[in-house]
């Protein structure tokens, strides 16, 4: 057994060094949708008709295709191209946005730098900024993902507070608690005033996560989905414990070559100026949805797709 695995390492190695070396990878990702569809029940302004359009349009939206072009040192991380329905062309853009798809995802692992375009509210935004650092824990397991064995490493990371995917249903008794006390500090400061409620109410963001990745030490390039990369092997899984990407396809050296290079359109931020302006959006949002007449807490998303 170790002799055919580094007959294949080597065998990798050497398509490696060929020139203008190419790979090419297709991921399938998936977002679990249990905490949006909790999120919905008990409402009474959704009727069982309304919830079950609700959650097929976020099945759809939450299920995408990737693709990854990459080479020794850089990589293009791309949604699969899809026809949108009539309608849809704009907040849908922007809710796949959100929801960690749409733009080109380019990643240099040599320079340690990514740089993702990404459209909000109809402007374009160039994110450029370091890759994170991942302090990699090897946990001695292993599995077979198609023809290829992987080994697990886990890390613990900081939340990315602008991907919506990452938000979670609050616990309702602590919703309860917060809201109890918010409600006697709004009556001790004005009791003419409407306590307002919204979005956050519901939901919250966590500050850190739990990366659980799957690398395959015969594919020795040090890249992955996404943001993903460190270690010693081409990252064909990945879950954050709410959303899923795993390998379907790969192709090494392929006779179709792809331009790996990073976009250029857009304004360029940082990706923590990029979560500021993605948070004071949010929040004239939320206050236009909460205030007195707008609707309490129903803050609402166009869902494409």
């Amino acid at each position: 057994m170790k002799k055919i695995f580094i007959a294949s390492l080597l065998g990798f190695m050497g398509i490696m060094n060929a020139q203008n070396f190419q790979g090419m990878a297709v991921y399938e990702s998936k977002t679990s949708t249990a905490e949006f569809t909790k999120g919905l029940s008990g409402n009474k302004d959704i009727t069982p008709e309304m919830q079950k359009q609700i959650e097929e349009r976020m099945r759809k939206m939450f299920e995408k295709t990737f693709v990854l072009n990459f080479d020794k040192s850089a990589s293009i991380y791309k949604e699969e191209e899809k026809l949108e329905a009539p309608g849809q062309q704009g907040g849908g853009r922007m809710m796949t946005s959100m929801m960690g798809g749409g733009g080109t995802h380019y990643k240099n692992v040599k320079e340690k730098q990514y740089i993702v375009d990404r459209e909000f509210f109809g402007k374009e935004f160039l994110i450029k900024d370091s890759l994170p650092k991942y302090n990699w824990k090897m946990e001695g397991e292993s599995k077979q993902i198609g023809n290829y064995t992987c080994f697990k490493a886990t890390a613990v990371v900081k939340v990315n507070e602008s991907d919506f995917r990452n938000f979670r249903f609050r616990n309702r008794d602590k919703k309860e608690a917060e809201a109890k006390n918010e409600v006697k500090t709004e009556v001790a400061k004005d009791s003419t005033k409407t306590t307002k409620t919204n979005f956050t109410k519901d939901w919250e963001m966590p500050k850190e996560n739990t990366i659980t990745a799957w690398y395959c030490p015969e594919i020795p390039i040090n890249q992955g989905p996404e943001n993903y990369w460190g270690l010693p092997g081409l990252i064909l899984e990945v879950s954050d414990g709410k959303t899923i990407i795993l390998c379907s396809k790969l192709v090494m050296n392929s006779k179709d070559k792809v331009e790996i290079k990073p976009v250029t359109k857009g304004k360029e931020v940082s990706q923590t100026e990029y979560n500021e302006i993605i948070k004071k959006k949010m929040e004239e949002m939320q206050e236009m949805n909460g205030g007195p007449g707008g609707g309490g807490n129903r803050m609402q998303f166009r869902m494409g797709r």
